[in-house]
């Protein structure tokens, strides 16, 4: 018996798919394929605040863009450098400083793209019969799982 794919809620063999309590011999599944389901409001709403994060991580670097400019200019036209590269002096120290603070959002933002923003679902063709195998938001999960089902069936078929 070969093992292709194991979790706490799914096992795929070379001999049978267990998911969620239920089993299925590989020989009775005559076809595998995917689909796209249905968003939830969770997964919107995570949309949302991955964007509103993105607006937010993006906007200080924007604002800091414009007061350099804006402080460029202003020392062009009185001619007083000296003040004016302090201040860039202590922008550049105080960014240096905050910069490890961003890995917090950045993780957030990370594990909202790990969570998924769309349900895949697994479909399988057995005894004749439809049946969604399996329905999850989780796209690197759900990857690892349908290939390994693939693979499983693919490998009946050579028998």
């Amino acid at each position: 018996m070969t093992l292709y794919y194991q979790d706490d809620a799914v096992q795929v063999t070379s001999e049978s798919i267990r998911v969620d309590g239920h089993i299925l011999r590989l020989p009775e599944i005559t076809y595998v394929w995917h689909a796209r389901g249905r968003s939830t409001l969770g997964q919107h709403s995570r949309k949302l605040g991955r964007g509103v994060l993105v607006l937010l991580l993006s906007l200080p670097p924007l604002v800091a863009l414009l007061c350099v400019i804006s402080l460029a200019w202003s020392a062009q036209d009185r001619g007083n450098w000296t003040l004016a590269l302090i201040v860039l002096a202590a922008f550049a120290v105080g960014a240096l400083v905050l910069a490890p603070f961003l890995e917090l959002p950045l993780g957030w933002l990370d594990r909202s793209y790990e969570r998924g923003d769309r349900m895949h679902e697994l479909w399988v063709q057995h005894r004749g019969h439809d049946i969604l195998l399996l329905s999850s938001p989780d796209a690197l999960r759900f990857g690892q799982i349908y290939r390994a089902v693939q693979r499983a069936v693919e490998q009946q078929e050579d028998r």
